[in-house]
Order: structure tokens, then sequence, then C-alpha cells
């Protein structure tokens, strides 16, 4: 091999991955950045291949039918030819489990999926260029003991290498980690703050006529107090001047409306009262297990706590609400990550009917019911349906809205987190499913199907 060849190729890798996509995605990406790629869909292939031809690197996908990615690591880690060799596991599976249980097989580092191009690269090249290193050395202990004096200064070199590539990666992981933290940081705070701005704005109302009315009975108080202190001077001979007063401040009218003013505070109160209520409904803590929960006062919660952008100042800015409930028992959930839900589908809406200025009647209708698996077995599941009459959202955009960090909204006003993060909700947390079905001009609908498990 000349050395013009030599330049170019990387190193030799086995990717492993059951779906076509994909495996064709990564073979084209890394034989165009210089590496000798063999693609196979299924562990035992990748085993047989393997231990015919060892690669420098293998990139096992986790979820395969027959033999999964973890046990094809343990199969290879088992056989000395293979033992040595580097494994990465690409996987749509981020939980902290999922990565535990690669590393404890015996991988050497793990990439979700979408995955960034760039990044497997910089994996890819660090671990071979680790798995050399380590070849290496393996070679320089075999050596006898005048060898190892003469390559004493080509080890100390090869560790500083091996520093500076762990520096390398422990800043990259910090940096990477920091960044995920800020952009989740960034979606509570956006949440925190309209759920602030809800707050302010419906128990300002209440409060604003509470002070009002207060005001009134004040001076109502006033003003029988003197008159209550003339008819003490005057006591069996009320004086023309108490008669007067009398009629002056028209004390019949004062009483009666007395208990219409303490009826307006109550009324007041109780609003306050609901408010409350609401906001201890959509923001309760969920436990480590599913709980009976009220769907129904989840999403009226929600509405409450959005009711200053459904209301506006202006009749044509107003956004109705219909609302179809069916008859739904109570469910076992996560009642925390359903309200987030709803909160992230009904802001969505608003926020289209607000940018909508042709919609002259801007609508959201919600409507939930209790359906039929298809397979009596499986019993039955709650179906919600959240549906706006806005603008409606293009296909090309329509396939991307669940997908990690995409967003159509300017900076500063959305992260991409919400919707993808209510996908894993309802489909990993709680094993339902969500869709999104829109027609551009005609509006968008949102349906989550949750299964009806019977309340304890």
């Amino acid at each position: 091999m000349d050395r013009a060849t030599t330049q170019i190729y990387k190193g030799n890798i086995v990717i492993v991955d059951d779906n076509p996509n994909n495996l064709r995605l990564l073979t084209n990406l890394l034989k165009k950045s210089g590496y000798k790629v063999r693609p196979v869909s299924t562990g035992k292939l990748a085993i047989s291949t393997t231990k015919a031809n060892p690669p420098d690197l293998i990139l096992l996908d986790i979820n395969m039918p027959g033999m999964d990615g973890y046990e094809v690591c343990q199969n290879l880690k088992n056989d000395p030819i293979s033992s040595e060799i580097p494994v990465i596991f690409i996987s749509a599976l981020n939980e902290s489990l999922s990565r535990i249980r690669s590393f404890e097989v015996g991988g050497v580092d793990y990439i979700t999926k979408p995955f960034e191009f760039n990044e497997v690269l910089v994996r890819v090249s660090t671990h071979i260029q680790l798995y050399r290193f380590q070849k290496k050395l393996q070679e320089v202990n075999s050596l006898q003991s005048q060898a190892l004096i003469e390559k004493n200064e080509q080890l100390q070199q090869v560790n500083n290498n091996l520093e500076h590539l762990n520096q390398l990666l422990n800043v990259k992981v910090a940096e990477l980690q920091q960044t995920q933290l800020q952009l989740v940081q960034s979606e509570k705070m956006s949440v925190l703050g309209q759920l602030v701005s809800g707050i302010a704005h419906e128990i300002n109302n209440p409060l604003g006529f509470l002070h009002g009315n207060l005001e009134h009975g004040q001076e109502y108080l006033q003003q029988l107090q003197q008159h209550l202190q003339l008819y003490q001077n005057e006591l069996k001979n009320p004086s023309t001047a108490i008669q007067d007063h009398a009629e002056e401040i028209d004390i019949d009218y004062l009483l009666e409306d007395f208990p219409k003013l303490f009826a307006s505070l109550n009324r007041g109160v109780e609003r306050l009262y609901q408010i409350s209520d609401s906001l201890r409904i959509f923001s309760r803590q969920d436990s480590k297990t599913k709980i009976d929960f009220d769907i129904h006062k989840g999403i009226e919660s929600t509405l409450t706590i959005l009711k200053h952008r459904l209301k506006r100042d202006k009749e044509s800015n107003n956004i109705q609400i219909v609302k179809e409930y069916g008859d739904i028992p109570l469910i076992k959930c996560y009642p925390g990550q359903l309200n987030q839900v709803f909160m992230n589908i009904l802001v969505n809406a608003i926020d289209a009917l607000e940018a909508d200025k042709n919609q002259e009647k801007k609508q959201i209708a919600i409507a939930t019911e209790i359906v039929d698996y298809s397979e009596p077995e499986m019993g039955q599941f709650v179906r919600i349906r959240i549906c706006d009459n806005g603008t409606g959202i293009p296909e090309q955009i329509r396939e991307q809205i669940f997908d990690y960090l995409f967003t159509t909204k300017e900076v500063g006003k959305g992260t991409g987190l919400g919707l993808s993060l209510s996908k894993q909700i309802i489909e990993e947390k709680h094993g339902g499913n969500i869709s999104c079905h829109s027609e551009v001009g005609k509006g968008t609908e949102f349906i989550i199907s949750l299964l009806l498990e019977p309340a304890t």
C-alpha cells in the first residue's frame, strides 16, 4: 500500500443495525471519511464477520430481532479474538439504565439517535486511536527488557497523547452536558414564565374588584356609623338632622346593598380558590408510580392557567374553547407529566391562532372518549383530541415536529423540546401514543391515546 493510500485509510469498521436506512446512512458517512466499512443487519452476522476479520471498531445498535446488541457485545467480549475491539452503542434509547447496561456489557461509548454526524466521526476517530494506542501498549509490554528501555520515550509520548485525548473527551462531555442542562433549564423557564404570567393576570382581576368593593364597604360603614352616632345622641327623640341624614345617605339602599357587596367579595374569593386549586393540580409532583387521576381536572387546570391568553381585551382576539368531555373514569398515570403535555399542545395551538390574522372565530376544541381496541384482549383506551382552526402545518414541517430540538419559533420563544418531551411522556412513560394531523388552511389536531388502566 503506497503512502497516499495509507493517509486516506483511517480504519476498518463493522456497523450492525437492522434498520436499512440507518445502515446505509452510517456506511456512506464513514466511507466518505476514509474508513473501510462492513455493514451487517443481524447480531449473528456481526459475530461471524468480526471473528473472521477483526475490525478496529464496532458500531452496534441495541434493539434488533433475534439477538440484541447487549448479547452481541457480551459474546464478542467473551472471545479472545474480539474481546479488545471497542464497541460503540448507537440507540434511540436515552435512559440512564440503557447507558449503564451498555457499559456493563463492555461498550466504550454510547451515541443517542438521532445523532450528529460530526459527533459520530469524532467519537469513532477517538476510540480507534485509543484502540490502536492500546494495541501498541500491549506490543510494548510484550517486548524484552532491552526493547522496553529503547521504547520508553515512545511509550511516554503515547501516554501523553492518551492523557491529552482523555482531557479533550472530558471537556467535550462537560460541554455536551452543560448544553443539555441549559436547554432543559430554558424550557423550564419558558413554562415558568407562562405560569407566572397566568397567575399574575388571574389573581389581579379578583383582587381588583375585591379592593374596589372594600372601599365602598368602608364608605358605607362610615356613613352608617355617623348615622348611628346621631341616634345615640338623640336616643328617643330623633332630630330633624338624623332624619335628613338618613334620607341623604339612603339608609334603606345601603342596608339592601350590603349583602350584594359581600356576595361580590365572596365570588372574588371563590375565584381565587379556583385558581389556587388549578395551580395545585397542574404543578403537582409525580410519584415514582402511577396514581389515579381525573384527566378532565388536568385539562381544566391548564386552561385556567392559560385563560389570560384565551381572553383578550379585544373580542376579535378571544379564543373560544369548545369541550366535548366523555364519561371518563379515573386513570392511572403521572398527572404532572400529563399536565405538561396538555400545556405544550395548548400553548402551540394558541400561538398558531394568534399568528393567524385571517381567522375571525378562533377556536380550540377538546374532546375525550373511551375507545375499544381492535383486539378485544387489549381492552380499552382513552382518546384525547385537541384541535385548533388555525393555518395548519405544512407536511415537511409536520414530519419533524416531534424531533428533538426542532422548532419553527423565533429565537427566545421556543427550544424545540416541548413536543419532543410530550412524545416521550406519552409513549415511553405511559405506553401510549401521540400523533398529529394537520391540513394547511384548516387547522391542526393532536390525538393522545392512553391505555385505560382501572383505578384502585
